[in-house]
């Protein structure tokens, strides 16, 4: 059963004081970057840092009473997993969340410090999901979806209820597709209101799996390639979602990871949000493609769960894209003075050295030689092509590594 406008409605007056309308505001340099007036959603601000406890407080708000006493069950990796568990300490009632092995420890901490039982199994989401309905079969706990069910989709769907709300006149709707909950709910939302607003979904490249399943006209199973966007790393889309997609979405669009790590470096450095991948896409999309010039665009923020390993990485390579961290390695002489030179290449450059690595002993550098790794802050892409051009009018035997 596909859920309803007034399901939507629903969802919204049962909000309560526990989901936030989050904030929707201009941005003036994504604006300037795109060549079109953009507008982001804050669902990172939410409770659990996603949207996800919309549609798991809903659904666990709509439970009857000999439901909640057998408790629930859920599957997930991360966001799903803090809102099904913040959701069940809310309304008082046992909830058992199954996690991949591989879950991030800081995921997996956040979902036991908001109640849950947690149990880790498999290796993957289908592994834990298999687990997670043997044990609603045996225990009678219900099952909470994370995307393909009508009252979570509902629930996903008053985020489209809050755009029109505080900004009518906008044109294009960018948000992520993993199963396509958020997707499917908001898209409901926002057609029913104004079908001439344009509602497009971002997917990963390495999982395309609503892309194909709408481009093949069935549900396709494909993905599996390494992303960092694992929030939306989902192989075969929902059966109730993907028949919504393909009726009302305008668009489905892909992007990769060096778009999303760009995207959620600017969110970071220009406007001090925190953003995880999979919740980044949509601006990703914008940003490296500018598709809609001169329009009223609102790309949502979907979550800001980022693990602080990935964090780390995401910097650097925010700064190696914008030639502002250059990496290379230079083949010296093994002299007193020779490492001197390159020093003096690189101040006469005003670039600034963050990490030097010397190495006389790997098996690639010859006798009588060494190698030295540099890690260099620039000012950007000028900079380092005039230190590069100096470098190699000094003869210097170097190879760049970003």
């Amino acid at each position: 059963m596909n859920p309803t406008y007034d399901e939507i409605l629903k969802a919204n007056t049962l909000r309560g004081n526990v989901i936030r309308k989050t904030p929707l505001i201009h941005s003036p340099t994504f604006s300037d970057l795109t060549n079109s007036e953009i507008f982001l959603k804050e669902e990172f601000r939410q409770k659990t840092g996603s949207f996800k406890i919309r549609g798991a407080y809903y659904k666990i708000k709509s439970l009857s009473d000999d439901e909640k006493k057998h408790g629930v069950v859920a599957a997930s990796a991360g966001n799903h997993a803090q809102g099904v568990a913040l959701a069940s300490s809310l309304e008082n009632i046992s909830c058992t969340i199954v996690m991949p092995k591989n879950a991030s420890p800081a995921k997996v901490a956040a979902t036991r410090g908001y109640g849950a039982n947690v149990i880790l199994e498999g290796v993957n989401y289908d592994e834990s999901y298999s687990k997670a309905k043997e044990i609603s079969e045996s225990t009678g706990a219900a099952l909470i979806q994370a995307f393909d069910d009508p009252q979570i989709i509902a629930a996903q769907g008053v985020i489209g209820l809050e755009i029109l709300e505080d900004l009518p006149d906008v044109e294009e709707i960018y948000l992520p597709i993993g199963g396509g909950g958020l997707a499917a709910g908001t898209v409901i939302a926002i057609k029913e209101k104004n079908p001439n607003i344009k509602v497009i979904g971002v997917q990963s490249k390495s999982f395309p799996s609503m892309y194909e399943s709408v481009k093949q006209n069935t549900r396709t199973l494909t993905g599996g390639e390494r992303t960092i966007a694992d929030g939306i790393s989902v192989k075969m889309p929902g059966e109730i979602t993907f028949n919504i997609i393909k009726e009302l979405m305008d668009e489905i669009v892909l992007v990769d990871d060096d778009e999303i790590t760009k995207a959620m470096f600017l969110l970071m450095e220009r406007m001090k949000f925190v953003v995880e991948p999979a919740g980044a896409v949509g601006l990703a999309y914008l940003l490296s493609k500018k598709p809609s010039p001169g329009k009223k665009v609102v790309a949502v923020l979907a979550g800001g769960n980022v693990d602080m390993y990935l964090l780390g990485q995401i910097v650097d390579k925010g700064l190696a894209a914008m030639s502002r961290l250059l990496k290379l390695s230079v083949l010296l002489p093994d002299r007193p003075g020779a490492f001197k030179e390159i020093v003096d290449i690189i101040t006469l450059a005003n670039a600034n050295i963050v990490e030097v690595v010397h190495d006389r002993l790997s098996s690639d550098v010859n006798a009588g030689s060494a190698s030295v790794t540099l890690n260099l802050e620039t000012q950007g892409k000028e900079q380092a092509q005039s230190l590069i051009k100096s470098l190699e009018e000094k003869n210097v035997k170097f190879k760049l590594l970003t």
